[in-house]
């Protein structure tokens, strides 16, 4: 596939805001709107697109509490990574979990309403998973910058 200047610049413009339509799209980038349509479904299709979402306002969700948990697993067996990795992948408070390099196995980002509820998600669910050797967390004071936009 040949990806373009024209694609790059659809990819930007569907990443700030994927719910303009065709005709938009195709007034900014000087194509018809059939032309913007088949490259929208040749992105989707080569797998440059992934998936589209809504995102979600935590303070409106009352989720705003950000803490990142650094993880470390008793030993890092097979076993015992992909146990961890299937049971932290169950809990809906973790937005997101990396297999990390570095004096920790893995770091996580959770979401929750305040230091109660992540004391309780301490507690409750992610210490009750054997392998977990040692946790180590920070809380977010403010948050500089925060994007899901890959910029190209």
């Amino acid at each position: 596939m040949v990806f373009d200047e024209i694609d790059r610049k659809l990819l930007d413009y569907l990443q700030t805001d994927s719910k303009q339509t065709n005709k938009e799209l195709s007034n900014k980038l000087n194509l018809s709107v059939t032309a913007v349509y088949e490259r929208i479904k040749k992105l989707e299709r080569e797998g440059f697109i992934d998936k589209y979402v809504a995102l979600v306002n935590k303070e409106q969700v009352d989720k705003a509490f950000v803490a990142f948990c650094h993880i470390k697993l008793v030993q890092h067996s097979q076993d015992y990574v992909v146990k961890f990795e299937k049971e932290v992948t169950d809990i809906n408070e973790v937005l997101e979990c990396y297999h990390i390099s570095g004096d920790y196995d893995y770091l996580l980002k959770v979401l929750v309403k305040d230091m109660r509820a992540f004391r309780e998600f301490m507690v409750k669910k992610l210490t009750t998973i054997n392998h977990i050797g040692s946790t180590h967390s920070m809380f977010v004071i403010n948050e500089v910058k925060h994007t899901t936009a890959i910029n190209m």
